[in-house]
């Protein structure tokens, strides 16, 4: 008989600046640095779950953005779902970190990925880290203030600066060299 799975939802948080910093937590119970994250009350919306345990856990109010995966583990037999959404952090704390958490850490990506204690997480971190840094510029597409009519688009030329490297499809084993890389 499957057990029933925990649910759980949390944030890739990040505090911008002339270099943005990610937000990564460290337990009370264990001393183990994770991404900031928690356990859904009962019928509690995920995206509202994750804004509510990232608050708690870093002190910051945030702005929720777009989804960005999830990960699954087991826990003591039973499986857990954990989902994230990119989220944008206010400059300063709005509020005290709750007592489950001892500290809070604003890292650079790849300080970030090897501070974090579960090879999981430093993947999923490796893996969406820069989707979550890059902000969306808003109002691409506007238009004109005179006509009320749309610009024509201009031809884009792209300049090639050095070589371009296509991007090769993850396989499992590079997924495997990753993960042993990180271990190390």
């Amino acid at each position: 008989m499957a057990r029933k799975a925990i649910h759980a939802a949390g944030g890739i948080v990040v505090r911008g600046g002339a270099r943005p910093l990610v937000a990564v937590v460290q337990r009370s119970k264990d001393e183990r640095w994770v991404l900031p994250r928690g356990k859904l009350k009962r019928d509690e919306n995920p995206l509202a779950g994750a804004r509510r345990e990232v608050v708690e856990e870093t002190g910051h109010r945030v702005q929720v953005h777009e989804f960005l995966g999830a990960i699954s583990y087991t826990v003591r037999g039973q499986p857990k779902l954990v989902q994230f959404w990119r989220m944008q952090a206010a400059a300063q704390p709005s509020r005290d970190v709750t007592k489950d958490i001892a500290a809070v850490d604003w890292l650079p990506l790849a300080a970030a990925v090897r501070r974090l204690s579960f090879p999981l997480e430093k993947l999923f971190l490796l893996s969406v880290g820069r989707r979550a840094l890059k902000r969306r510029k808003r109002g691409a597409r506007r238009k004109t203030q005179t006509s009320g009519v749309r610009p024509a688009k201009a031809k884009s030329r792209r300049r090639h600066v050095g070589k371009t490297r296509k991007r090769k499809p993850v396989r499992r084993g590079m997924l495997a060299r990753m993960l042993g890389r990180l271990q190390r």
